[in-house]
């Protein structure tokens, strides 16, 4: 087992997070909110969409070498996916295609020279005439894999459905519950599709170098959700504890909290990031012995991409914060402790940080959006990932010379674009359904 220091960050936040779970399950204050989410359909869709999306990425954080006389290192999702990434064509090939995407002069068995599209050594190999076999082939391996994807999901729904006899109709109690269930089914099917027809033909095409699309995709996912979730976990306690300290107290401690973030501001943050990078690559350089493998180089650039970003993104959270604490420490409840005597630690914790946590809630999950997307505009500049890696900001600034081809290369581009508008999507719909469940006006309201 090989423990990158990405996959460390990712397992402890995880942890982290199933620790936040136990202690809101005693919190009746916390538990109410979260029952209005539990009770949205919109809310429970895209949080089963984010739930899959971070199953792909865990999986992709389990890495090991491949073999004991090689340094190559791998992840689950590697090992799972082995077709995928050695059945690596010439060039260009279209989703589903059975020919390269370029004419070639090729040589006939009658030995004499022809200007044509050569099979794929791979995608389609199994036909013998890809021109009249081939819509009714994906059309039978489509089925099929939606027919197995299909009795998986019922295997396990009757497997959980005899183990939870004493909840049984709490399973199909309620809309967002059905809800749930059925995308459930049409992950399921869909997935299983996927994954059968890969095994035959490159779904989504290959790019440059010949590298099937479907996979890249897949891989980018790990990358998207560690610049999410480790730069929103260096950010946020710095934005929390900072703006509510500058609202709450005011006067000096105000003052310097202030310039500090209006200072950070005022430093275009490309220039951070391109100077973090240079330094890590000048460090790398110095240090080839500790960085052997590819993989451990890229993870440490993207490591310190996130900590950059991290930094450099936490002032906007915490000027708002700043805002909201000013008016909260008005209120008639946060005066009345006060002049009870309540420690100022306790009405910070008990009376400030819960009546802005919808704040910190929506702000969050905007920013894990925009940092998905800020990921490629860095790629473009090349000061983001490493090349190497995988991630949709590199096969979005590969496809810029692809869409000026002619013929257009368009299926990296519309892969790339797919897969992150999905996960953006629905961090944004959860993001709203937590955001109207804890808003405490909108409680006042209900």
């Amino acid at each position: 087992m090989i423990i990158l220091w990405t996959d460390a960050l990712i397992y402890l936040l995880v942890v982290m997070v199933a620790m936040l779970g136990l202690y809101m399950r005693g919190q009746e204050h916390l538990r109410r909110p979260w029952r209005k989410v539990t009770s949205s359909v919109i809310g429970m869709l895209s949080l089963v969409v984010l739930l899959f999306f971070v199953s792909i990425g865990l999986l992709d954080s389990l890495h090991f070498k491949a073999s004991s006389s090689s340094n190559e290192i791998i992840s689950v999702l590697d090992y799972w996916a082995t077709p995928l990434r050695e059945h690596q064509e010439k060039t260009y090939s279209a989703p589903f295609s059975a020919y390269l995407y370029n004419k070639e002069l090729m040589i006939t068995e009658s030995g004499r020279q022809s200007w044509g599209y050569p099979r794929l050594v791979y995608g389609g190999r199994h036909l013998q005439d890809p021109c009249s076999e081939k819509v009714q082939d994906i059309a039978v391996r489509l089925s099929l894999g939606l027919l197995k994807g299909a009795g998986l999901f019922m295997v396990f729904f009757v497997l959980l459905w005899s183990l939870r006899r004493d909840r049984q109709q709490r399973l199909l109690a309620s809309t967002a519950a059905r809800a749930v269930w059925l995308m459930v089914f049409v992950i399921s099917c869909t997935t299983y599709a996927l994954i059968d027809l890969s095994g035959y033909y490159h779904v989504l095409g290959t790019d440059k170098v010949g590298e099937d699309v479907f996979y890249q995709t897949v891989k980018s996912i790990r990358t998207g959700l560690v610049i999410g979730t480790l730069t929103t976990m260096i950010m946020l306690p710095l934005a929390i504890l900072f703006g509510i300290l500058a609202g709450f107290f005011r006067g000096w401690v105000d003052d310097v909290i202030q310039y500090v973030y209006t200072t950070l501001n005022s430093i275009p943050s490309v220039l951070l990031i391109a100077a973090s990078i240079l330094m890590v690559q000048v460090y790398m350089a110095n240090n080839e012995q500790a960085y052997t493998s590819v993989v451990v180089r890229a993870d440490m650039r993207l490591l310190f991409l996130c900590l950059i970003l991290g930094v450099t993104s936490w002032t906007g959270l915490c000027r708002l914060l700043r805002g909201e604490t000013l008016k909260l420490r008005e209120k008639e409840y946060v005066q009345a402790a006060q002049a009870l005597g309540v420690r100022q630690g306790m009405i910070l914790f008990r009376h400030i940080l819960p009546n802005v946590m919808h704040i910190v809630l929506i702000s969050v999950v905007l920013d894990f959006s925009s940092l998905v997307l800020a990921e490629a505009v860095l790629s473009y500049i090349n000061i983001g990932v490493d090349p190497t890696t995988y991630s949709w900001g590199n096969m979005i600034n590969g496809a810029r010379l692809e869409m000026a081809r002619e013929p257009v290369v368009w299926w990296s581009l519309a892969a790339s674009f797919l897969f992150m508008f999905t996960l953006v999507l629905a961090a944004n719909l959860f993001a709203d359904t937590v955001r109207n469940a804890f808003d405490p006006r909108r409680a006042e309201h209900a």
